[in-house]
């Protein structure tokens, strides 16, 4: 008889205990599954990549495709697809050699600072390509900033006098601000160096 009063007392904190195990097993996959899982709209473009990838272009081969592609965390932020938009058009108009697109995409200070002969004499030859959008923060006043790469090819007298090269890698971060309700490119400050280095 004993032994029979002691089974029911087992079984009683047994339950309890069972019930919180199983609602600790699922509460920490749901928690796992959230943490891991990728936005949905960066699981479903095609213009989102993993990882940028390691294998270089062959020189004939640059400066590679004009799409502009978004790495996950780049595609995370709320304003991806805009600055996607935008920057894909302002790559095309440069490739393009569109001034009057180009200035759409910039920054009535920006557009200012260059007339239509300064700019084609400027990106006279250059083509861009192989751009992918790393990251996007929020910046002061509302605004972004934007931290792509891109490769360029241009004519060694369009290159960057301090880098007198027919194909350059680029790293910049770009300054994006809010004009008339639009997203626009601004002026990079003179403090920000953006990266550059001879393509391999």
């Amino acid at each position: 008889m004993p032994a029979s009063s002691t089974t029911p007392a087992r079984q009683r904190w047994l339950v309890p205990v069972l019930v919180a195990v199983v609602a600790l097993t699922v509460g920490g996959g749901l928690l796992v599954r959230e943490l891991y899982r990728q936005p949905l709209n960066a699981q479903t473009r095609s213009n989102v990549i993993a990882t940028p990838s390691a294998t270089p272009l062959r020189l004939d081969q640059q400066p590679g495709a004009r799409t502009v592609d978004m790495t996950p965390d780049a595609s995370a932020h709320p304003e991806d697809e805009a600055v996607r938009a935008l920057l894909q058009t302002y790559f095309d108009a440069i490739n393009d050699r569109s001034y009057e697109r180009w200035k759409t995409t910039v920054s009535a200070d920006r557009a200012r600072t260059k007339t239509e002969s300064v700019w084609l004499d400027e990106y006279g030859s250059t083509r861009d390509g192989s751009i992918i959008v790393y990251r996007i923060e929020s910046a002061p006043d509302e605004n972004l900033q934007v931290l792509v790469g891109f490769t360029s090819t241009q004519d060694l007298v369009d290159a960057p006098p301090d880098l007198q090269e027919e194909c350059i890698r680029w790293r910049l971060a770009l300054p994006v601000v809010r004009e008339g309700g639009q997203w626009k490119v601004d002026t990079v400050p003179t403090r920000s160096v953006p990266e550059q280095m001879a393509c391999d």
